[in-house]
C-alpha cells in the first residue's frame, strides 16, 4: 500500500516509515484474515475455537457478523482474494436472519419471526457495528448494502440517538419498549466510530457532529474531570453507577470498574475525530489531541505492567488499582492502534517506544504460530487463558491493528482503503 502518512514530523527512523515493518503489518493481517474464513456459517459468521475450527454448536453471531462483514469489505477493497464473497454473504445474513424482519433492528443471534434469543434485546453497542459494517460494504459496492445502510441508520437514529443528551441509548426490548436504565460508555465509544465512517460514506455531516457531541460528554466533560479514567456505568439520569456488575468483574462487555483499554481506544479516536473534522471543515476543538494525550498516559499507567508482567491488564478500581489481571487480546491492539496514531500526530520519540513495544508483547505474546490467530487472553503471567473470552477473537481489533499504522488519520477504514493505491 502506497506511504500514507502526510505527516512531515514523523523521524525517518520510524517503524512507520520502515518498508520491512510495513510488509510484516500486511503478512500479519493476512495470516488473520484467513484464519478467520472457517467461521462462516448458513445465517452469519460464528465463534472459532483455539484451533480455528467452528466451536460446538456454533451459530451465527450477529455482533461477529458484523464485525466480519466489516472487515472482509475493507480487505476486499485491498484487492484480497476470497473477502468480497464472506463480505456479501454478511450483508446477506443481516438483511435476511438476523435482521428482526417484525419491528427492525437485530438481536444478538437468529431473530426467528420477530423473537430474538431468549431474554434477548436490541443492544446500541450491536447496531453500531451494523452501521459500521454496511458502511463499508458500501464503499465496495458490495450487494445489498444500500438497503443495509438505509435500514441501519433509520433504526439507529430513530431509536437510539438522544438529541438531547448527545449520546446513544442502551437497549430496548424486541417491540421499542422497555429502554434500559442505563447509560453506558462502551456502546458509545463504538458509536463514534461507525458516526465517522458513516459521515464519510453519506457524506452527511450530521453524523460527525453526534461523534463529536459523545466524545464533548463522555470524554471531555466526565473523563477529564476523572483525571482521563474513563467511567463506563450510569444510569439514565447520567449518576455513576460505581457498583454496577460488582459481581461480575470478568462481564465481556460491561465489567465492574473501568478499563485502561478503553482509555487508549478513546485515546485513538479522538485523534481520528480531530482529523475527519479537519478534513472536512478545516477545524477542530484543540482540546481533542490534548484529551487523547491524557487518555493514553492515564490507559497505560493504570493498565501497563501493573504486576511485574508486560502487557495491558483489563480492569482497575476506582483507586486505579488492578481488578482483573488478564490480558485480553483487543487492549494491546488498540494500545498499539493508539500509540500509532499519538506518534503520527505528534511525532514524538516517546510514542515510538510505546508503538514497539506493544507489538513486540503482541509478537511474542499474542500471535498462536502453533494453530494460528491470536490468542483470546493471557492471565498475569502471560498464560493462555480464557477467563473473560473464550476461543480465538474474531478479526476486528487485531486485524484493524495490522492496517491502521499503514493509513491516515482520516478518512475512515474503507474510504481511506478505496482512494489509495495497491
Amino acid at each position: 500500500m502506497a506511504e500514507a502518512l502526510p505527516s512531515l514530523m514523523l523521524p525517518e527512523s520510524t517503524w512507520l516509515r520502515s518498508a520491512p515493518h510495513r510488509r510484516w503489518l500486511d503478512h500479519q493481517g493476512q495470516r488473520l484474515l484467513d484464519f478467520s474464513k472457517p467461521s462462516r456459517v448458513d445465517a452469519g459468521f460464528a465463534a472459532l475455537g483455539d484451533d480455528g475450527r467452528l466451536m460446538t454448536g456454533a451459530s451465527a453471531d450477529s455482533i461477529l457478523t458484523a464485525r466480519m462483514t466489516h472487515v472482509y469489505a475493507v480487505a476486499a477493497g485491498r484487492g484480497l482474494p476470497g473477502c468480497a464473497p464472506l463480505a456479501a454473504h454478511g450483508v446477506a445474513s443481516l438483511l435476511g436472519p438476523l435482521r428482526d424482519h417484525a419491528h427492525g433492528g437485530w438481536f444478538e443471534g437468529v431473530a426467528p419471526a420477530g423473537q430474538g434469543p431468549e431474554g434477548g434485546r436490541k443492544q446500541a453497542y450491536l447496531h453500531a457495528f451494523v452501521a459500521l459494517a454496511a458502511s463499508s460494504a458500501v464503499v465496495q459496492g458490495i450487494q445489498g448494502a444500500q438497503d443495509l445502510l438505509k435500514d441501519a441508520l433509520a433504526v439507529w437514529e430513530r431509536h437510539f440517538w438522544s438529541e438531547d443528551e448527545g449520546v446513544f441509548r442502551e437497549s430496548f426490548a424486541a417491540d421499542w419498549s422497555d429502554e434500559e436504565d442505563y447509560r453506558g460508555a462502551n456502546a458509545n465509544m463504538h458509536s463514534v466510530e461507525a458516526c465517522m465512517a458513516v459521515a464519510d460514506v453519506t457524506g452527511n455531516p450530521a453524523w460527525r457532529r453526534r461523534a463529536l457531541r459523545i466524545v464533548e460528554r463522555i470524554i471531555h466533560t466526565l473523563a477529564r474531570d476523572a483525571g482521563y479514567a474513563v467511567p463506563e456505568h450510569y444510569d439514565r439520569n447520567w449518576t455513576l453507577l460505581k457498583d454496577f456488575n460488582r459481581d461480575k468483574p470478568t462481564d465481556d462487555l460491561r465489567p465492574y470498574g473501568m478499563t485502561p483499554g478503553h482509555f487508549v481506544e478513546w485515546s485513538h479516536l479522538l485523534l481520528k475525530l480531530e482529523a475527519a473534522l479537519l478534513r472536512a471543515r478545516g477545524s477542530a476543538p484543540l482540546w481533542l489531541l490534548e484529551d487523547a494525550i491524557g487518555l493514553f498516559r492515564r490507559g497505560t499507567d493504570a493498565g501497563w505492567a501493573r504486576d511485574g508482567e508486560p502487557g495491558l491488564l483489563y480492569t482497575v478500581g476506582w483507586d486505579l488499582e488492578p481488578v482483573v489481571h488478564n490480558r485480553p487480546h483487543w487492549c494491546q491492539a488498540e494500545a498499539m492502534t493508539s500509540a500509532a496514531a499519538l506518534l503520527k500526530r505528534t511525532g514524538h520519540a516517546e510514542y515510538e517506544k510505546w508503538y514497539r513495544k506493544i507489538w513486540d508483547y503482541i509478537d511474542l505474546y499474542m500471535i498462536d504460530r502453533t494453530q494460528g490467530g491470536w490468542l483470546q487472553e493471557l492471565d498475569r503471567h502471560n498464560r493462555p487463558s480464557a477467563v473473560v473470552y473464550q476461543g480465538k477473537a474474531d478479526l476486528y481489533h487485531a486485524w484493524q491493528a495490522t492496517l491502521t499504522p499503514l493509513l491516515p488519520l482520516a478518512p475512515s477504514f474503507a474510504t481511506a482503503v478505496s482512494i489509495m493505491d495497491g
